[in-house]
């Protein structure tokens, strides 16, 4: 009797890497995030494949977000403040307004690849996983990995990415998928940026790679960004443990000590002016300590287009909660914002809208007291290196 030949392999399309492990057989799909053919490379291989399984490179807020249209209605505006989540809200905003700009010119929804993928587990009955680390795990360790300089230069190259630039063609965005020019993007990316290419990119690769390894299912379509396909292939088949992944770095010793260190510095300070120079001398250092930080604060406030007590606020508590680490004037300034122009449940469903412009980033009431925390703090912080040298210099 003859052997039966084997089944003849499906057609994949051509971003489509296949990788054999003990009792399955993963499709990864390298995608674009705002490409049409991704969206339908997506689709022709569940067609082609079958599979037990299909998963995604989401986590589950970003799912949460991505299927439920009311998502941004649920989020308290006090709470984020008051837990000081509002820079990390403000950074996921910036890059879904890069990613919905990009989406707009070429007329595809940003992630519609990842819908795609949950979409066909909806109708094939494949089971459906998440696969990506937290989004705000990996933008708090992020952060943390970046020194001050760092951080200050990442901000602004965000900000020149969302509402700069160039528009991108279609064919540009597709170039991404090739992985010898990708590859070259992150390493340029590396050289400026070394501690966000391994949170962003190397981490995420072996944590994809994991998810993966131990996914259930024999034959699984996994969806992820193009970027992302080679570090998944070379840890795959690893046991590589996903819990150091997941912490958050510890802060150093000298990060707890310097918040005190400061105010320390500038009570003795203003204490050596009355020995030095006497009560004018005295008044004198706590007049430009005030000054200082006041404007500066108010000026933060005044760029985030604050009411006009949302600027006071801020000038009369940054001179006090620049000498207390356990707060910050932008908490203040925004827990002012949002007493008096509280967002309505309308503004939060105007989010996705208002991320397509400037103008509309800039107008919406709830990204407005965001702004607020974020940008009087940061003056608040300038005026602090400027009034302690400044005080210093007079004696």
């Amino acid at each position: 009797m003859s052997e039966i030949p084997p089944p003849p392999s499906p057609a994949l399309p051509a971003g489509v890497t296949v990788l054999d492990l003990p009792g399955k057989t993963v499709y990864l799909v390298g995608t674009a995030h705002v490409s049409a053919k991704s969206v339908q490379d997506v689709r022709d291989t569940v067609a082609a494949v079958a599979p037990d399984t299909i998963a995604v490179e989401l986590c589950e807020p970003r799912y949460r977000g991505m299927k439920g249209a009311d998502g941004w209605k649920n989020t308290d505006i006090f709470r984020v403040v008051r837990e000081k989540k509002a820079t990390f809200l403000l950074a996921q905003l910036a890059m879904q307004a890069f990613y919905r700009r990009l989406g707009k010119q070429l007329e595809v929804q940003p992630g519609a690849e990842m819908l795609a993928g949950i979409e066909c587990a909806e109708a094939t009955g494949a089971r459906l996983e998440l696969m990506d680390r937290r989004i705000d795990i990996t933008l708090k360790r992020i952060w943390r990995g970046l020194g001050l300089w760092q951080k200050a230069k990442l901000v602004f190259l965000m900000c020149t990415a969302v509402f700069g630039g160039d528009d991108i063609g279609e064919d540009e965005i597709e170039s991404l998928k090739n992985r010898d020019q990708l590859e070259g993007l992150m390493g340029e990316m590396g050289k400026g940026f070394p501690g966000v290419k391994e949170r962003l990119i190397d981490e995420r690769d072996v944590y994809l790679s994991q998810k993966i390894r131990t996914m259930p299912g024999q034959r699984i379509v996994a969806v992820a960004g193009a970027g992302h396909v080679p570090g998944i292939a070379a840890h795959v088949r690893e046991e590589i443990p996903l819990a150091p992944l997941e912490e958050l770095p510890p802060p150093s010793p000298w990060s707890k000590v310097w918040p005190w260190l400061i105010p320390l510095l500038v009570v003795a300070l203003v204490a050596w002016g009355f020995v030095r120079g006497g009560t004018d001398r005295g008044i004198e250092s706590i007049a430009i300590w005030i000054a200082a930080n006041g404007v500066f604060a108010a000026v933060g406030a005044i760029l985030a287009l604050a009411h006009p007590l949302t600027v006071l606020s801020a000038f009369v508590a940054a001179p006090i909660t620049s000498l207390n680490p356990m707060i910050a004037a932008g908490w203040v300034a925004g827990l002012v914002q949002a007493w008096v122009r509280p967002p309505t449940v309308g503004d939060f469903e105007a989010l996705p809208a208002s991320l397509e412009t400037f103008r509309g980033f800039m107008a919406n009431p709830a990204i407005r007291i965001l702004l607020v925390v974020v940008l009087t703090n940061l003056g608040s912080s300038i005026g602090t290196f400027t009034a302690i040298p400044w005080i210093a210099a007079r004696f």
